[in-house]
């Protein structure tokens, strides 16, 4: 987690320094979203580039596990629920990629079911001796919803799975003179969510964004020749 409130005042502070303008903290509020999802999205891109790669056996320097370390933090595992009107499960509202699908029947333990597409499913079924069973189930992933066969499977499915980060919020109160105040004990504070280590990376994004808003284009050139430096110096 990275502090949501150091990360404006330490803009805030690059801004005022230069003396390049100021950023409100409903701007703030959109970019540091925005920055956070970018950074997010990176990962999976990351890891794919990563994998085909030789890692080093040292410990800390393997990227794909420190980049899987990264994606940890938004993994979940949460139990469906059955819509009987659909005959599907619904996935979690902040679900944003699936990892696999288990279904525990009565004193046995979690089985993996099989993601199939259509083709495969309809091959699958033709078959008495491959049609799925609560055994060997099977699931069609289609418009964020799970169709699992066979079909009287209707509880005790879980989805292990990726998680959208939370768009952050940087509350506030203001004073007597108009100034903005945080509010630590806002119910509706919400930090990044991403791992102590993007601190730079995220500081750095926002200052790119906040030179297209004040239209400074020191700031952009700044802040883009930076991220790019710790960008090719991360893959080196």
């Amino acid at each position: 987690m990275v502090s949501v409130n150091e990360v404006y005042r330490t803009v805030l502070l690059i801004l005022n320094k230069e003396q390049r303008g100021y950023l409100t903290p409903e701007e703030f509020n959109q970019i540091g979203s925005q920055v956070q999802r970018e950074i997010f999205e990176r990962y999976f891109e990351d890891l794919n580039q990563e994998l085909r790669q030789r890692q080093t056996d040292e410990d800390y320097a393997d990227r794909v596990e420190n980049t899987d370390e990264k994606i940890d933090i938004f993994k979940r595992n949460q139990t469906l629920t059955f819509d009987a009107n659909t005959g599907k499960f619904d996935l979690p509202s902040d679900h944003y990629r699936l990892g696999s699908i288990t279904f525990t029947d009565t004193n046995t333990l979690p089985i993996e079911a099989q993601r199939v597409n259509r083709t495969d499913f309809y091959q699958i079924q033709r078959s008495k001796l491959s049609e799925a069973s609560k055994q060997f189930p099977i699931y069609l992933y289609e418009d964020n919803k799970i169709l699992l066969y066979p079909l009287d499977i209707i509880s005790g499915v879980e989805a292990q799975y990726v998680k959208k980060p939370e768009n952050i919020n940087w509350p506030y109160t203001v004073n007597s003179v108009g100034a903005f105040i945080f509010d630590g004990n806002d119910a509706s504070l919400q930090n990044f969510e991403l791992h102590n280590s993007e601190r730079i990376e995220i500081i750095l994004n926002i200052l790119l964004y906040a030179g297209v808003i004040i239209r400074d284009q020191s700031i952009v050139s700044a802040a883009a020749s930076q991220l790019q430096a710790e960008r090719v110096n991360a893959k080196s």
